[in-house]
């Protein structure tokens, strides 16, 4: 009885139509896959540099770090989770607190033209392109050679910024499923 339970397909009973079993699972672990990133962010909002060698002058007042990083780590969970409205019910109808639209039904392109786009200015974003030197990579179209005072500080920012380089693609991908999903439905 327990191993049926683990292959049921999610509930999706909000949805027109079925939500495929790995959008839902991508949808919702996207959060999670982000956080990551979001909390090495936080130390570099009390300047501490998370093993990065110092730069002359690269670090701004604490008044201007602390709310900056903060708002970027919020404002990307934030972002995050807005996609789950791709695989639910208020990704097809909108809120009824939402002042205007409420208790609208969204149009399949209103989602989907800004999830797609969102999703390849976010791939463009956090894609790093080797230059030639290994040390050198173009990341948001600038050279980036932070160096770090050991491996495992420079491991630790790699696999945090390959979650957010996932980022992009995946969003894409729940865009196109969301859309083919809502098509079919006025199509059927």
């Amino acid at each position: 009885m327990t191993l049926k339970i683990l292959h049921r397909a999610p509930s999706v009973g909000d949805t027109e139509r079925p939500v495929p079993r790995w959008a839902m699972r991508l949808a919702y672990v996207l959060p999670l896959l982000l956080l990551p990133a979001c909390l090495w962010r936080l130390p570099f909002a009390l300047h501490f540099t998370m093993g990065q060698e110092a730069q002359e002058g690269s670090l701004p007042a604490l008044w201007l770090s602390i709310p900056y990083v903060l708002g970027l780590s919020v404002l990307t969970e934030a972002v995050a989770i807005l996609t789950i409205g791709l695989v639910r019910g208020w990704g097809e109808v909108a809120p009824a607190w939402i002042p205007l639209i409420g208790g609208r039904r969204v149009r399949p392109m209103a989602a989907f033209v800004p999830a797609v786009l969102g999703g390849l200015i976010l791939t463009f974003l956090f894609t790093a392109v080797p230059l030639g030197d290994d040390r050198d990579l173009t990341l948001y179209g600038v050279v980036d050679s932070i160096g770090y005072t050991n491996d495992a500080w420079q491991a630790l920012a790699s696999v945090c910024g390959t979650l957010l380089a996932a980022w992009g693609p995946i969003t894409v991908a729940l865009a196109v499923a969301y859309y083919r999903r809502r098509v079919s439905a006025v199509a059927g």
